[in-house]
């Protein structure tokens, strides 16, 4: 089970974007490439899928200068009331272990990336962040987003007392941040890098506190809504639409079968067979997107074609026109005239 098997709220991505809007980045630019408006966002009915919320937050690290250390300044804005059903059901549980279980339960009710996973050691409590295979920047950010959204969890659950005794990041130290006080400030303690994993670990002794608005009645109305959303949010999807989807917004960074199948958390063999079965190829999926990919960026004349080939993953401009002919009868530099002779006319 992961992430790309079920839809999600719309509450993260509505805060990407606000977060954006504020630095001064237009909402349509957040906004590119994800299907989505800023209508959508507002509606708390909508469900999103963690395609198109990858495709914004890579938006927001695009356009920010200060992308060093977002994942711990965006961690820092999740707070309960961001998480719907799911975060009242841990404010009215009966202690924090309880919060704690009924959290890992429905998991897929949270905006993570990272795969959550809990146990102990001795005195403690530790929650580990599996990193998910995409590229640098954006794996830093979505382990210090998860991490950092934990932490203020556990605090708002448990109580402003509540102390992280350790934190560890596999990650080395962020040379380029604004600030290097900003993670040991998020977490209340000193972080430890180049670890095994990514994790949070506190005193056990938490987990036996009453919480002030626990409500039994409460509790259990939240878990049960807890688990029909969760059934109403799996995924329908075929292997072929969430390859479909993830494609789509992916910009024009496109993975390779390998790469595909690492994301899907699947071997290259299952990917291969299950879109056979399903009557088509990553081959042919990969194709389309590119096609629709190159449309559009034959839009912005600021591009050469050499710079439209390489963002596509050619090998060069050759290939590119020669794959652009393919698709729509024409060379690429052709199609582009043809655009702008329309938009002449207008």
């Amino acid at each position: 089970m992961t992430f790309w098997d079920f839809s999600r709220g719309s509450a993260s991505s509505r805060l990407l974007v606000e977060y954006g809007v504020e630095r001064g980045y237009p909402a349509v630019e957040l906004l590119k490439g994800s299907d989505l408006t800023l209508g959508q966002l507002d509606d708390p009915k909508a469900e999103l899928t963690a395609a198109q919320e990858l495709r914004i937050t890579n938006n927001l690290l695009n356009l920010a200068d200060d992308s060093w250390g977002l994942g711990i300044r965006m961690g820092l804005r999740y707070h309960l009331s961001a998480y719907g059903i799911w975060g009242y059901g841990l404010l009215s549980s009966a202690t924090t272990e309880d919060a704690l279980t009924l959290a890992l339960r429905f998991i897929p009710l949270t905006y993570a990336f990272t795969l959550i996973s809990y146990h102990e050691e001795g005195a403690f409590g530790i929650l580990s962040f599996g990193e998910p295979d995409f590229q640098l920047g954006l794996r830093r950010f979505f382990v210090e987003r998860d991490m950092t959204a934990a932490a203020v969890l556990l605090r708002e659950i448990t109580g402003p007392d509540f102390k992280i005794a350790r934190v560890t990041f596999r990650a080395e130290p962020n040379r380029k941040a604004a600030d290097p006080d900003e993670v040991n400030r998020a977490f209340d303690a000193n972080p430890y890098y180049g670890a095994a994993t990514n994790s949070l670990a506190f005193d056990r002794a938490y987990l036996r506190r009453v919480l002030p608005q626990a409500n039994p009645v409460t509790a259990s109305m939240c878990e049960q809504m807890c688990a029909e959303l969760v059934e109403r949010r799996r995924s329908r999807s075929s292997t072929a639409g969430i390859v479909r989807q993830y494609l789509g917004v992916s910009g024009s960074s496109f993975p390779d079968l390998s790469a595909m199948a690492r994301i899907l958390n699947v071997s290259e063999r299952t990917l291969k067979r299950r879109l056979q079965e399903e009557g088509t190829s990553f081959r042919t999926l990969l194709a389309e997107s590119r096609c629709s990919a190159a449309e559009s960026l034959l839009k912005d004349h600021r591009l050469t074609m050499t710079d439209i080939a390489a963002r596509l993953g050619f090998s060069d401009s050759s290939t590119f026109s020669q794959a652009f002919k393919r698709w729509y009868g024409v060379a690429p530099q052709v199609y582009r005239k043809a655009g702008l002779r329309k938009m002449s006319d207008r």
